[in-house]
């Protein structure tokens, strides 16, 4: 008897001992988990959703291109790649809504003037002696580099030779919104006008329908194109439906040159993107919102040129949608949307009020309200599903961004370009911990760019020129 009660006792240990094994195994999940392209978590999510929502600790699953998840989202999805995203902040691509990408090339070529002599004494003819396709291909790369060192997924440029900017975009997977010029004048890639009507047709039969190039029309600005250029590019954007992009009411000089006057034309609509609206009248500023017209504030550019203080305030309580951009390297002289946004927090506030354009609003601008102002809220400007893969992050980990108590401040007042540690176009990694991937070759840009500096010191003549380049 007390041999079996000894070998039952026995058989029991035994099995409890085995129960508890059990225990620590991890148990087999019957959930089948969908296979992603790509997953980011454990980051904080600012969505810019119609809430503004933000998650902590937030994961999104992207697949073939585009947002499929957003939240807390490795319990339903694996990855091929992840993407550690702790102490960082996810957010969507910067949107820089204006631009001359290629003009990189002419970075700090004539300070110190107002923005009429600046255009007509030193850029024309800078441009007539040096502007070639080449130099757009490679002043665009360069551009596109120092975009995404700062944030930037997605922007819009009006340059010549428009199809050597797009080309340049495409090979790095960024996204552009690109203008063709149309000018009553000869430009460095046409004649006349007429030549350049031709080359918007070539730059749409080319890429319309395009991921990443989204084709355009460029007459410049009302000072720059007739009524007869204007009208007939308003007839192109409608026929093919592609947006038509112009300088506004950017100086004191353009008076009765905005929107009011293009209403006279019949030429406002949804496609337009206009540049600076610096100085709009409050007719100027109805009609804006009443036809859905993009404007896109530069605010470093107007300082520089001393073209005044735009009422985005103003615009932003009326309805209008506004974006930020930096304008070309040539009257910034950097293409820094990071700073770019403090600076337009700030600009708004020397009117008179320190609430005027929140740290929120300014987020807006440069990321949902940059989509809007260029047309491609639909695809672009927030962490939502169904939306295109372009996001950054940026980590919070930097002296200058200790202690973090409001998350969406220290971004716009605190962060800088150098705290973008990587971004993501269409669900490809084009920048990790700040280097860029394997396929972007840094060095030939570097040494092209150097190429360029020479034909363009060499090719200046007058003593106003030369005194602006030492």
């Amino acid at each position: 008897m007390k041999r079996m009660l000894k070998n039952g006792a026995l058989i029991l240990l035994v099995l409890v001992f085995q129960a508890s094994l059990s225990a620590k195994k991890p148990q087999k999940s019957n959930v089948t988990k969908n296979k992603v392209d790509l997953i980011i978590r454990g980051g904080t999510v600012i969505t810019m959703n119609q809430d503004r929502e933000i998650i902590h600790d937030g994961s999104i699953a992207i697949t073939n291109g585009r947002i499929i998840a957003v939240g807390h989202v490795e319990d339903r999805y694996q990855a091929s790649q992840t993407i550690d995203a702790k102490n960082k902040v996810i957010l969507p691509g910067l949107i820089n809504g204006h631009g001359h990408a290629p003009m990189v090339f002419f970075r700090g070529l004539a300070d110190g003037l107002a923005l009429h002599d600046w255009l007509h004494d030193y850029i024309f003819p800078t441009e007539k002696q040096n502007v070639t396709a080449d130099f757009v291909y490679w002043g665009t790369k360069l551009a596109c580099l120092e975009m995404l060192q700062s944030g930037v997924t997605a922007f819009a440029a009006e340059y010549y030779f428009a199809n050597s900017v797009a080309q340049a975009v495409s090979e790095l997977g960024m996204r552009v919104v690109v203008g063709q010029p149309v000018m009553d004048f000869a430009t460095p890639d046409s004649a006349t006008s007429e030549e350049g009507f031709l080359l918007v047709e070539a730059l749409v039969k080319k890429w319309q329908g395009n991921d990443f190039v989204y084709p355009a029309i460029s007459p410049h600005a009302p000072y720059t194109a007739s009524v007869a250029t204007l009208q007939k590019a308003n007839e192109v954007s409608k026929q093919h439906i592609i947006p038509f992009m112009i300088h506004l009411s950017e100086s004191p000089a353009e008076k009765g040159k905005g929107a009011a006057y293009l209403d006279s034309l019949g030429i406002l609509s949804d496609r337009i993107i206009a540049a600076h609206v610096v100085h709009p009248t409050s007719e100027d500023i109805g009609l804006l919102q009443k036809y859905g017209v993009g404007v896109v504030h530069c605010p470093v550019s107007n300082m520089k040129l001393s073209s005044g203080i735009s009422p985005v305030t103003r615009m932003l309580e009326e309805g209008v949608a506004v974006g930020l951009g930096t304008d070309g390297a040539a009257s910034n002289n950097a293409l820094d949307m990071m700073a770019e946004m403090k600076t337009a927090a700030l600009l708004q506030k020397v009117l008179g009020k320190p609430t005027n354009l929140s740290a929120m609003q300014v987020l807006e601008l440069a990321t949902i309200g940059g989509a809007r102002a260029i047309h491609k809220e639909k695809d672009l400007g927030s962490i939502e599903v169904g939306k295109r893969a372009d996001l950054i992050m940026v980590t919070m980990d930097s002296i200058h961004q200790i202690p973090v108590y409001n998350v969406v401040s220290q971004l716009v007042y605190a962060s800088k370009a150098s705290d973008i540690q990587t971004v993501v176009v269409n669900g490809k990694v084009l920048m990790k911990n700040r280097i860029f991937a394997s396929d972007i070759d840094e060095g030939m840009v570097r040494k092209k760019a150097g190429e360029f500096k020479k034909k363009i010191k060499a090719s200046i003549r007058s003593a106003a020129q030369k005194s602006n380049l030492k």
